[in-house]
């Protein structure tokens, strides 16, 4: 039967049908609803992990016991799990393992381009790469029969374009897939240095047998049309060039991404006249090409940046622009912006205010560095907002009495709690906010290790964060309501003064949470309001003016109350007043 699945459902129809029991990722768009599609299934264990590195570690701890396992990430989140998938690359493995990785060009949602291709090179890993649904599901079914086959974790290579459309793929029932017999074996599983150098011999044997592999697979397709033109390609690219060229170009469309063919590529290339490489981000196949002696044109036409399209490949290749329509009117932007009665609000108007530098971190709170509050001076990675505070402090003592860290709940658990240990462990006199919203609220509301539920929505423990905190050595330790301004400037006055480390927990759920109950909307006494737009500047989308008036959205409005302390004019009224 064939349905119309999400390239991330479709992968997870795939890991459901090869028979997987053990899924643990850390949701990171656009990889998310892979592991959310999975655990659906009631034959799979599926989980979110702290963070990408403790997922990947539990899933090849399920394949060493002999169960097929999966994980799934953004490319960013591979950096996170990179240390043990190096040394699991050497280990091997014992039921089948496979790691999902989502690259995102154009930055849709990441703070970088990185192309996580280098990642299997770099750690021996052999990789697959999608074009479609249809193949999400089929790649997925063969990463484990090549895992088993090859002894080897198998890197499964999406794209924001791949994993978030939509297209036909056939699904069929599901293989049984009983555990594998778990036999100690300390030469293949425990990597001291004197097995690894044994290990490292068999992976640069297992290269080449799956360069051979490579050579024939049918994942790796070659269709001659004209023979002038011929592209190598693979992934979403390959659907870019067959729309924009269609039989006025051969293809070599690569499936299996690293290794990469040889002979294969260089009797694609005898039957062209000229040959293109068309990959989006880094020349990672053109390089290969170039290395093998194949005379390729890639990145001297084709940019290093963004996305590509049907149209860039048409007018690069063929010199053909496609006419377009410019409307000749001034379209308003329309940034991201932290939701009506978002809890963090209240947080960054405060320090804006007072004037205080924020080292930031990954979440939807790092909108609070757009205008009108601009109130973010540095971020750089999961976790990082508190190490840097540390390392700023330590620099320069200047930044002591004017500094904080703003973290969310999630990402401190991912990845703060040691930077925080590191702030107590070295008495650093440094002011760290855990802006807790009560879910993960960035990549779509996943449940995390401080809400209480695991990914099934069945209660567990939490984590106490005042608790935990305390146990990493810091003594104060205060919880406020980021609606309250004033308690809040309070709190960050109070704790910058201090000559200790010290961390504010800005405690309320996220307005878009289901159970979360709002005040009623409010509006505006045109009686009273003068128009001096200082409800404007904590940039709630659903404050506006009109006729120099504000004016309050009553959809959108959540009725927080936050602009009402940003006039002094008492202007800003319940709507059932």
């Amino acid at each position: 039967m064939k349905k119309l699945l999400l390239g991330n459902e479709a992968v997870a129809r795939g890991i459901y049908e090869a028979g997987c029991t053990v899924v643990s990722s850390y949701p990171g768009t656009p990889s998310t609803e892979i592991t959310e599609y999975a655990a659906k299934y009631d034959e799979i264990y599926a989980e979110w992990a702290p963070n990408e590195k403790v997922s990947m570690e539990v899933a090849i701890g399920a394949s060493i016991a002999g169960a097929r396992s999966f994980c799934a990430m953004k490319h960013v989140g591979l950096n996170v799990a990179a240390d043990p998938l190096y040394t699991a690359s050497y280990m091997g493995v014992n039921a089948g393992l496979v790691i999902a990785v989502a690259d995102d060009p154009g930055m849709h949602s990441s703070q970088n381009e990185q192309d996580s291709r280098h990642h299997a090179r770099a750690s021996k890993t052999m990789m697959l790469e999608p074009a479609d649904s249809k193949e999400c599901l089929e790649y997925t079914k063969l990463a484990y029969e090549l895992s088993e086959q090859f002894d080897t974790p198998v890197l499964l290579r999406l794209t924001t374009r791949v994993a978030h459309s939509r297209s036909l793929a056939q699904v069929s029932d599901r293989t049984d897939f009983s555990l594998k017999p778990y036999e100690k074996n300390i030469a293949k599983n425990v990597m001291m240095p004197a097995m690894a150098k044994v290990r490292h011999e068999i992976v640069e044997q297992r290269i080449q047998n799956q360069v051979k592999w490579a050579e024939s697979t049918s994942i790796n397709t070659v269709e001659i049309n004209d023979s002038k033109i011929g592209i190598i390609t693979a992934g979403i690219c390959y659907e870019y060039a067959k729309e924009a060229l269609g039989e006025n170009a051969s293809y070599l469309k690569l499936g299996c991404v690293y290794p990469l063919p040889v002979d294969l590529i260089l009797d694609f290339a005898s039957k062209c006249e000229t040959v293109y490489v068309i990959e989006e981000l880094d020349d990672f196949i053109e390089t290969h090409c170039k290395k093998i002696g194949v005379n390729v044109i890639g990145k001297e036409l084709f940019t290093f940046l963004g996305e590509y399209s049907q149209t860039l490949v048409r007018e690069k290749i063929l010199g053909e622009k496609v006419e377009s329509i410019k409307i000749e009117k001034e379209i308003p932007n329309r940034p991201p912006v932290l939701c009506a009665g978002c809890p963090h609000r209240g947080v960054f108007y405060a320090l804006k205010t007072l004037g205080v530098a924020v080292s930031g971190d990954i979440g939807c709170y790092t909108l609070g560095a757009l205008a009108p509050l601009g109130a973010m001076d540095t971020c750089i990675c999961m976790g990082a907002s508190i190490s840097a505070l540390h390392g700023r402090n330590k620099a320069n003592k200047d930044f002591e009495k004017n500094s904080v860290a703003v973290i969310g709940d999630s990402t401190f658990l991912h990845s703060g709690v040691t930077g925080l240990m590191d702030i107590a462990y070295n008495k650093s006199n440094s002011t760290v906010m855990i802006l807790d919203n009560s879910i993960t609220g960035m990549t779509g509301h996943q449940q995390n290790p401080s809400t209480g539920y695991t990914i099934k929505g069945d209660p567990t423990s939490a984590v106490n964060l005042e608790q935990l905190v305390k146990a990493v050595g810091i003594n104060r330790v205060r919880v406020i309501d980021p609606y309250n301004i004033e308690e809040t400037k309070q709190a960050i006055k109070e704790e910058l003064a201090v000559d200790e480390p010290s961390v504010i927990i800005a405690r309320r759920p996220c307005a878009l949470l289901k159970y979360v109950k709002h005040n009623p909307p409010l509006t505006v006494n045109n009686d009273k309001c003068i128009g001096c737009e200082m409800c404007m500047k904590i940039g709630c989308p659903a404050i506006s003016m009109k006729d120099k008036k504000a004016v309050i959205d009553y959809t959108q409005c959540v009725g927080c109350d936050v602009c009402t302390q940003m006039c002094k004019f008492s202007a800003i009224e319940s709507k059932e007043a």
